[in-house]
């Protein structure tokens, strides 16, 4: 069976930044399983998926408009340290969940000067060339059941989240 919308996919991969360091992987034996065409992973490794078959291993390669995004220089921001109360340790690298005019947004400290703080509303890989090694363990159609809650159950009809 191909990759098509509406199969199940299981596979395996390895994520390295433009510099060749891994960023993230699958974990041995656990590989990951998705909805095929339900947006579920990023778009640009998504498309490169569509037609392939279990059994093949590829290398794609992944701009930021079809990753994580360009980066957005607008959604980085100053704050004052008092606008975090409630937070007592405020440090570089703490993620956090904003309130904006767009709903919640998570946003990371990327900096901590005096009294000020400086937030980033973009993904972490967001402006980032991303390569993914893949390996595509198996594809199979989706179940009803799957497909009318929009994500992957496991081999045993439970949720997988």
């Amino acid at each position: 069976m191909v990759i098509a919308t509406d199969s199940v996919v299981t596979f395996h991969y390895s994520l390295k930044g433009e510099d060749g360091t891994v960023l993230e992987h699958s974990d041995p034996g656990e590989p990951l399983a998705y909805l095929h065409g339900h947006g579920h992973i990023i778009p640009g490794l998504e498309k490169e998926l569509s037609g392939r078959s279990s059994g093949e291993a590829l290398t794609v390669t992944v701009q930021p408009a079809e990753g994580y995004g360009e980066y957005d220089a607008n959604l980085v921001q100053r704050v004052p340290r008092r606008a975090l109360r409630g937070i007592s340790e405020i440090r570089v690298g703490l993620r956090l969940q904003a309130q904006t005019e767009q709903g919640p947004r998570a946003v990371t400290v990327t900096q901590v000067v005096g009294d000020m703080v400086t937030l980033d509303g973009n993904h972490p890989l967001a402006g980032k060339t991303l390569q993914f090694e893949v390996r595509i363990e198996d594809v199979r159609p989706a179940t009803a059941a799957e497909l009318e809650h929009g994500h992957v159950h496991g081999s045993d009809g439970h949720h997988v989240h």
